[in-house]
């Protein structure tokens, strides 16, 4: 693709402007790939972990080898990491669905969930949700993009709390993502207050991004995608669930069924693409990170609202770009998905999809079908117009993606 003489030159001299902040995320990919490869090492894999199971999928040598894996990697005391979680979603709605009962009461602390989990709730009426089956839910909402500490405080002295969740990223709102130094800090207050409280965190689009993950700082259970950071863009499905080791049986016989747990589930040839994709993950979450980074500095030198800002501390992959029309929107999402390696010559139209309320456009010209560890981007159409830029499996690429964003961008009448 062709990208202009000026974007070229504002590009490197950007990238100039960024070396300490590059260095930063190259020290986090240096020890983040130490510690899979020695969660590697320790669990001894080998080619013969490759090996596929179908039908019950009994003894696959495979499958818990890769969530011994990911037990170390989190430093958790188990892990449920399977093919037959269709999504984030699907990940987060097994997990509450086991650790609930009727009565039970699910209290959310970072305010309105994403909205694929809206009607997983019962938020949006839906016969198959929480609420449908008995389950109470609430929510507390952020202040200044972070925890409202004295309300929950005060909220869990009045009221027993089965199930705390906490969602990291952003989802389609305009707060902040939730930094784990914040998260850590919550938990403590929860946990002096309620002990018995399990704490759930919603980690999709934060998985390496830092050389902590939620478990470490005192979450009970932690859930993911694998088309997201942990798949590396190898990963065609699936998702994770890791914790302490009762609550993930719980979740193993609720995504199969009681008495089996994980004991079922065939691996169906995906053991060698978690691996090599969970292998990759360091270096392409990084490589997702300075896209991000790269992006926010060269819009927000054009004069556009961005979030995060290029210096900022980040807590996910993901970068929020604010817009002056829905046409500049549009053609920018247009532009990601022509600079994209697999299906460059489709063009996104803003559409209604399952779970959501706006139309939204979505820019995805991935190897994996939604993977949002590749460059991608999507939006509700709706003011204020914001763009929610996502993914790279190569720095390199990513870059010529949003360079060419950027001269479409330009081409619009009146913007210089």
């Amino acid at each position: 693709m062709k990208i202009s003489d000026e974007v070229l030159k504002l590009s490197k001299e950007v990238e100039q402007q960024l070396e300490d902040v590059f260095k930063v995320a190259d020290e986090v990919e240096a020890f983040n790939t130490a510690k899979v490869l020695d969660a590697f090492n320790k669990n001894q894999i080998s080619e013969a972990h490759f090996a596929s199971t179908t039908g019950y999928g009994y003894g696959d040598l495979g499958r818990d080898a890769i969530e011994k894996v990911y037990k170390d990697i989190f430093k958790a005391e188990d892990a449920l990491v399977r093919t037959q979680f269709v999504s984030g979603s699907h990940t987060i709605c097994k997990t509450l669905f086991a650790l609930l009962r009727p009565n039970d009461l699910l209290l959310s602390i970072t305010g309105t969930p994403y909205d694929t989990l809206r009607e997983v709730i019962g938020i949006i009426k839906n016969p198959s949700s929480l609420k449908s089956f008995g389950i109470l839910y609430d929510e507390i909402d952020l202040v200044d993009n972070d925890f409202d500490y004295e309300k929950i405080a005060d909220y869990l002295t009045k009221k027993e709390v089965k199930v705390i969740e906490i969602q990291r990223s952003r989802g389609y709102s305009l707060r902040k993502s939730i930094l784990l130094e914040n998260v850590e800090k919550v938990i403590k207050l929860i946990k002096k207050i309620s002990p018995k409280t399990i704490v759930m965190v919603d980690n999709c689009y934060c998985e390496l991004v830092c050389k902590k993950e939620p478990i470490e700082v005192g979450a009970d259970i932690v859930v993911g995608s694998l088309i997201k950071n942990l798949g590396g863009g190898i990963a065609n499905n699936g998702g994770y669930v890791v914790g302490k080791k009762d609550l993930i049986q719980l979740v193993s016989e609720s995504l199969t069924l009681p008495g089996e747990g994980k004991n079922v589930g065939p691996s169906l040839g995906a053991n060698k693409s978690f691996l090599q994709g969970l292998f990759l993950a360091p270096s392409v979450v990084n490589s997702a990170l300075k896209t991000a980074i790269l992006t926010s500095a060269l819009l927000e030198k054009l004069g556009y609202k961005v979030d995060p800002s290029y210096n900022e501390k980040r807590a996910d992959i993901v970068q929020t770009i604010y817009f002056q029309s829905q046409l500049e929107l549009e053609e920018y999402a247009k532009a990601i998905q022509n600079a994209s390696a697999i299906d460059s010559f489709v063009t996104p139209v803003s559409s209604f999809l399952p779970g959501y309320k706006e139309k939204i456009i979505m820019a995805s010209g991935s190897f994996v079908q939604g993977s949002s560890i590749e460059l991608s981007c999507d939006g509700p159409i709706k003011e204020p117009y914001v763009l929610y830029q996502q993914g790279a499996l190569t720095y390199q690429s990513g870059k010529l993606g949003v360079l060419h964003a950027i001269d479409r961008l330009r081409s619009i009448d009146g913007k210089k």
